[in-house]
């Protein structure tokens, strides 16, 4: 099934401009990286894209930060570019320093506007956006200069500007996460409508197609600080939603109702096991689907198709090389934190309840650890391989069980993120806190579960019950030359490779950071060699073994990071066997 697609979503965005009136086109952020395109393109073709739907007001996400200020800006510009859409750029919380990038655009005036009035049948509509300050600035690249407020504190100052305009009806469109969206409205006055981003959220109700995960109503209807209605809105991921919201005021200006869907999106190629419907069946099962809110069928918009054209011979020779072979019931599955929810498909149900976690995530870990293969004199072999489950995006599944190609594409799907390998030395009792800090910044400052470990070369074990410093136990290493495990030694010095990402601390590892700054020379570039490569080369080194060793299977048992686990809840996860 066709699933999605930005060709897809600007049909339906012209259709409800025609059929709609008073229409808001809102998008949340996150509009680049994940993707193999933003690898590629760094961005223009998320601007062209959006260009040709030409949303009314836009926010960027955290993941606009990723790549720094600098690159935000060549994107925004490249937004700003199309002389037929100047879609406003909102954020309210975010004060770029004078003098960089993102402080002022070419003619003068702000990248970041922190309010939008926009007048709509008649009616005046005050917009704002907020971005998630501590996962930004934990988790992306901004420049230290770049202030980002206090969210609450930046909302209701805009609220209250906005109010001393006159304008009674305010849309807060936010990039918090659906829960800090709603533990936002009991703060907030005078705010009727929020429409949200950051946390993939599915709202609504998807019974009608055997469709599960959704986290609540679309849209969800709370009340604000000064006890009036609040709208709330999140259109899922990936461009796989498309969500129509509907709200009418009292004449006092408060939210009398709110109503609406948030549907899935997919295209006109149907199937019947793996074989194309005919033309006649095709119509009468579209015509069944018409008759579920939940599910719209939608054409590719040739615009759209159109603008990307000038990407795919590029994006098709970069991405369908094949590099591996995955084999037979081998899926590599995707979690964050064992026990936590399946980010892939029904082939990988069941494991979140598996104390290995992350399949995917513990094969980056080898690649990494086996990025030099101790052929280069300054890197011998290393005794581990370290990421954070962030930083890993993507399965790689094979839904049918069978063996299936590993192309380029899968790994920049699964390494979306241009991060540099870099080798630390360091101690056994450092690497042990290092490991603590990745998950006391999910589990103690409530920061994303993307900061939490997985690494080749090292396993453990892992009680989320306990407190920080006493999580882990059971901490042991592999021998890179005899493969033999044993206890860390805290006094002993141990090489281990992972991204520059963490070594400048993000996501917590303050650790890793303390250690390369600190002047001795332990921590060193490794020789401008980058994740996605790192995977590519691993698979392509199993691909080049004898049969039967050529095709690329989970790791055996004995070497998951995750040995045992307890879940925060005090479940027990099932070891691997």
């Amino acid at each position: 099934m066709q699933i999605g697609g930005f060709a897809r979503l600007a049909s339906l965005f012209k259709q409800a401009a025609t059929d709609v009136p008073n229409l808001l086109k809102l998008h949340a952020g996150d509009a680049i990286t994940g993707t193999p395109y933003y690898t590629f393109f760094k961005g223009e073709t998320d601007a062209t894209v959006m260009n040709a739907i030409c949303f009314d007001a836009y926010i960027p996400g955290n993941h606009e930060f990723d790549d720094g200020d600098a690159t935000l800006k060549t994107f925004l510009d490249t937004l700003a570019s199309d002389p037929r859409c100047k879609t406003p750029v909102l954020a309210a919380n975010i004060q770029p320093a004078a003098g960089t990038p993102l402080f002022q655009r070419p003619d003068g005036s702000p990248y970041f506007q922190p309010t939008l009035v926009k007048t709509v049948g008649g009616v005046q509509i005050g917009i704002f956006g907020i971005d998630v300050k501590g996962k930004t600035q934990n988790a992306s690249r901004p420049l230290p200069t770049t202030v980002f407020e206090d969210e609450a504190l930046a909302a209701q100052r805009a609220i209250d500007q906005l109010k001393a305009q006159g304008i009674r009806h305010i849309v807060l469109m936010t990039h918090i996460g659906y829960a800090n969206d709603v533990e936002l409205v009991a703060k907030l006055t005078d705010v009727d409508v929020i429409i949200g981003g950051d946390s993939h959220t599915l709202l609504g109700n998807f019974e009608a197609v055997g469709f599960s995960g959704s986290q609540g109503p679309y849209p969800t209807v709370l009340r604000n600080k000064s006890g009036d209605l609040v709208c709330i809105g999140q259109a899922f991921e990936y461009v796989k939603v498309f969500a129509r919201m509907q709200v009418s005021f009292n004449p006092d200006g408060t939210v009398r109702s709110c109503a609406g869907t948030a549907s899935l999106v997919i295209g006109k190629a149907f199937k019947r096991n793996g074989n194309p419907l005919s033309a006649e069946d095709s119509a009468r099962f579209e015509a069944r689907l018409a008759q579920i809110a939940s599910v719209r069928v939608a054409s590719e918009d040739p615009e759209v198709v159109s603008r990307l054209e000038k990407f795919e011979a590029e994006y098709n020779a970069k991405t369908q090389t094949v590099i591996g072979t995955l084999g037979a019931n081998e899926s590599l599955c995707l979690v964050r934190d064992p026990g936590s929810a399946n980010r892939g498909g029904s082939v990988c149900d069941g494991v979140q309840t598996r104390a290995r976690g992350s399949d995917i995530s513990q094969v980056v870990a080898e690649a990494y650890r086996n990025a030099y293969g101790g052929t280069v004199a300054q890197f011998p072999r290393a005794h581990f391989g370290l990421t954070n489950a962030g930083g890993v995006r993507a399965p790689i599944e094979s839904p049918d069980g069978q063996p299936r190609p590993i192309l380029n594409q899968d790994v920049f799907q699964v390494l979306p993120f241009p991060n540099e390998l870099y080798s630390v030395r360091i101690t056994g009792a450092e690497l042990i806190t290092a490991l603590e800090d990745g998950i006391a910044n999910w589990r103690d400052l409530n920061n994303s579960n993307g900061s939490h470990p997985y690494a080749s070369g090292l396993r453990w074990q892992i009680d989320l019950t306990q407190p920080r410093g006493q999580r882990l136990s059971d901490v042991q290493v592999k021998d890179p030359d005899t493969g033999v495990w044993a206890p860390i030694d805290p006094a002993r010095s141990y090489l281990g490779i992972l991204t520059d990402y963490l070594t400048q601390g993000f996501e917590g590892y303050e650790t890793f950071k303390r250690v390369c700054n600190d002047g001795t020379g332990r921590c060193l570039t490794a020789g401008s060699v980058f994740s996605d490569q790192s995977l590519i080369n691993h698979f392509r080194q199993i691909s080049d073994q004898p049969a039967p060793n050529d095709v690329v299977t989970r790791p055996s048992c004995s070497d998951y990071s995750h040995q045992q686990v307890r879940t925060q809840d005090a479940r027990v996860l099932t070891p691997c066997s």
